[in-house]
């Protein structure tokens, strides 16, 4: 195809010239990290394929049910093909968890008692968790319940302090939490084998302590899971990874038999667990959404890379670097400035299909302790496996970016962030002479 025609639609969208082309610059330094990303999503794809034939998925399991949901053929199947895919004794999948941290304080909640004591090996974990457990106080935290916590934080070099590890573990500790993405931090994310070394430096303290992985934005992003490394229980969110974009609610765990009975029988009630539960008209879009995931997800390993490579050659710290390895989907860019900040989030938005002319705010949202300004123009609201971005308006002035349904809208919108701010001002508008 001739590529003026493409350069000619980027600037109808708003794309000058000069962004275009070193964006351009940045994607063909690019093309055989593509390759890789490729493979990877062909490997996962045909993990998903072989779990959905393996477990006889039909026409019957699309259609759900309704009420009590007893004898739901989808329900079932489907959490028989999640625990295939992540290789777990069982799994719970269900729309009658909201998001990630409903499925994280279920996961918490269900396998902890009182007297017990969590412990969080890598530092603070994700701000939405601070009220689950009580490190802020709030209504029904785990701290009301007499559930102490102890956080061993990461070395300043962000590797895993395993001296404090040792120390912390004691004999209260039942449940080791273990959050392999970033969060609203500028630490690496943790891969799968990092994971599963420090599992099994826990296993070797403590054996019968649980260990749970927050997978949340991790997962098809390698072709190992964290349960492949040991891990008890791994949860996630169905609109991030797994719900491939189609998922409209839910989360996910899958692990040891009887922490999934645990969390099942904390979801609904003593005595009923995973027998209820109705997936009304959700088991097609969660069938459908886990099928295209390991395709989505690798849309938006590009979209990340792309982000990482362009805003490092402008010369601000990304984490990841745009050359390492991924483990998750989120990349983080750091601006010094809430006006960078909001500028890139402003320029995501304006590229979304829904909502693009909307002008995102930072606004005290729930669950948070500062300002955050959040750019979601997604069919599926909140869903982060779309095109978004989102950070606290909080030193270091740090922006989260993750998604993209595809690869071009990806593109479009890591465009459109730095049009944004260069027309602000924040990147001096002779960028490409200084960069390229």
């Amino acid at each position: 195809m001739d590529h003026s025609a493409i350069e000619s639609m980027y600037q109808r969208m708003g794309i000058s010239r000069e962004v275009y082309a070193f964006g351009e610059k940045i994607w063909d330094s690019l093309k055989d990290r593509w390759e890789e990303i490729d493979a990877l999503s062909e490997y996962n794809q045909l993990k998903v394929i072989k779990a959905m034939q393996k477990n006889k998925v039909s026409e019957a399991c699309l259609l759900g049910t309704t009420g009590y949901g007893y004898n739901d053929l989808g329900r079932e199947t489907l959490e028989k093909v999640y625990a295939d895919i992540f290789h777990t004794q069982d799994a719970l999948v269900r729309p009658q968890i909201t998001c990630g941290t409903h499925a994280l304080a279920l996961a918490l909640m269900s396998n902890l008692r009182p007297g017990d004591e969590l412990l969080s090996p890598v530092g603070k974990p994700y701000d939405t968790l601070e009220e689950v457990i009580g490190i802020r106080p709030s209504k029904g935290s785990l701290k009301e319940y007499g559930i102490t916590y102890r956080q061993v934080d990461l070395l300043e070099d962000g590797n895993i302090d395993y001296d404090g590890i040792r120390q912390a573990v004691n004999g209260k500790t039942r449940l080791v939490t273990i959050q392999r993405s970033k969060g609203y931090q500028t630490r690496p994310t943790l891969s799968v084998q990092k994971i599963g070394e420090l599992i099994a430096f826990i296993k070797e303290l403590k054996s019968d302590v649980i260990c749970m992985v927050d997978n949340c934005y991790g997962e098809f992003t390698e072709t190992k899971e964290p349960s492949d490394v040991g891990a008890d229980l791994v949860v996630g969110s169905l609109i991030k990874n797994p719900g491939g974009g189609l998922a409209p609610i839910g989360g996910y765990l899958a692990g040891t038999n009887e922490c999934i009975e645990n969390a099942a029988y904390r979801l609904t009630s003593p005595g009923l667990g995973k027998e209820v539960g109705a997936s009304l008209q959700a088991l097609s879009t969660f069938y459908q959404g886990l099928f295209l995931a390991p395709s989505v997800t690798a849309n938006a390993l590009k979209a990340a890379i792309f982000a990482a490579n362009l805003y490092e050659r402008l010369g601000f710290e990304v984490v990841p670097k745009g050359s390492e390895p991924r483990h998750d989907i989120i990349q983080a860019v750091t601006f010094g400035s809430p006006q960078g900040v909001i500028a890139f989030c402003q320029g995501i938005q304006q590229a979304a299909p829904v909502d693009g002319h909307v002008t995102p705010e930072p606004w005290d949202m729930p669950g948070y302790d500062s300002p955050v300004i959040m750019a979601a123009g997604a069919f599926v609201s909140g869903s982060s496996i779309e095109l978004s971005a989102d950070g606290p308006i909080k030193p270091p002035y740090a922006v989260y970016f993750q998604g993209g349904l595809t690869w071009q809208h990806g593109k479009l919108g890591i465009m459109n962030t730095l049009q944004k701010l260069v027309e602000k001002e924040i990147i001096m508008k002779d960028f490409d002479k200084r960069n390229l």
